[in-house]
């Protein structure tokens, strides 16, 4: 059975989803910038030697690690504004479930990279008179951060993939615009397959970066 492909509705309605990426982009950005410092911060309570703090950092953790980014999602939409009893906007709830599932995976990587930090450095801060909070500010997160780059980097494309979850809650990103497009003028090859070029477009240069930063770290490594 032979398809006539027809891309007029798409080049006639880039605007449309060219509104939604810049939504998914928003949403990501977002999430990116609450998960970065609130990551570090649960890696650090995570590797706290109070037992109480250390265990709900790792309940934090792995519930949200271990449960479906797109049940979380529902939740926060569904749940969060009953538990409140506030009215909360679609993209706020978007950005919670973004953010608060990206924290977690945040904190495993720099918990990673913290571990990674030699203990001599340490050492040194606490020789050279420096509060833990200082240790904290010049040492440790600067050297995590460095060695989790590429790990962040790969985290944040897959955010971005995962952000076309909240189309599922009427968050009208590039995937919800896509959809409604699909519906509206029966073309879902068409359409779909150019909301799928659009994410692979915006994510491949970054796993490209990624591979290129990897292969430095190891180099840095290895003298």
């Amino acid at each position: 059975m032979s398809y006539d492909w027809d891309f007029y509705f798409v080049w006639k309605n880039l605007d449309v989803l060219f509104r939604g990426l810049l939504i998914s982009l928003e949403l990501t950005g977002i999430s990116i910038v609450i998960a970065l410092p609130l990551g570090f911060l649960l890696a650090v309570l995570r590797l706290t030697r109070n037992v109480f703090v250390n265990k709900a950092a790792a309940a934090y953790i792995e519930f949200f690690r271990c449960t479906p980014m797109l049940v979380q999602i529902i939740w926060v939409f569904y749940c969060l504004p009953m538990i409140l009893g506030i009215q909360i906007g679609a993209f706020v709830c978007g950005v919670v479930a973004l953010s608060s599932n990206t924290i977690a995976f945040y904190a495993e990587a720099f918990r990673s990279g913290i571990q990674a930090i030699a203990k001599d450095q340490i050492d040194a801060g606490i020789a050279l008179g420096l509060s833990p909070a200082q240790r904290t500010r010049y040492i440790i997160f600067p050297q995590a951060f460095r060695i989790v780059i590429p790990v962040l980097l790969t985290m944040g494309v897959g955010l971005f993939q995962q952000s076309s979850l909240v189309s599922t809650v009427a968050i009208a990103d590039l995937m919800y615009e896509g959809k409604f497009l699909a519906t509206r003028f029966y073309r879902p090859l068409e359409i779909l397959t150019i909301v799928a070029v659009i994410y692979f477009v915006l994510a491949f240069p970054f796993t490209q970066l990624v591979r290129i930063l990897e292969i430095r770290l190891m180099k840095k490594l290895e003298r």
